[in-house]
């Protein structure tokens, strides 16, 4: 079945994408959680106008995610983790709790999928981790991660 995506959906495709998945997939799960709708000619003209809006809403918003891209180079985030005497963390730091960092710091939430970490965090020390905070604008923020 040919359906087109609302939602950033993952392992099937970007939002607005004119996508094939099975029927049930479709029928039971995405078309009923308003995740896509199918792909029928009415649809399909309706589908160059959400994008016109996509485009127009992300155009707006582009100057107030280049701000916080701004002010996130110039911070460090402080992560706190329970560490043995060797500096090795129990566990390891997700983008969960930097997400959650994130939301304290500068009130902002940002998706845990839009966060990339290059490597694992399993010492305390400094590390910088990759945001995708809009389709034009990534930027790096550097977290410290510490001892509780």
């Amino acid at each position: 079945m040919e359906i087109i995506l609302l939602q950033d959906i993952d392992k099937v495709g970007g939002k607005f994408e004119l996508v094939k998945v099975k029927d049930g997939y479709a029928r039971n799960y995405l078309i009923p959680q308003g995740l896509a709708i199918i792909a029928n000619k009415g649809n399909l003209r309706r589908l160059e106008e959400f994008k016109r809006r996509e485009q127009a809403k992300l155009a707006r918003e582009l100057h107030q995610v280049e701000e916080l891209a701004a002010k996130l180079k110039e911070t460090v985030l402080r992560i706190p983790a329970k560490a043995g005497v060797s500096g090795k963390i129990f566990g390891s730091v997700t983008t969960v709790q930097i997400a959650a960092a994130l939301k304290e710091a500068f009130g902002v939430e940002i998706e845990r999928r839009k966060i990339k970490l290059p490597e694992d965090v399993k010492m305390l020390g400094t590390y910088t981790a990759v945001l995708e905070l809009h389709p034009d604008v990534d930027t790096s923020v550097a977290f410290e991660v510490f001892a509780e």
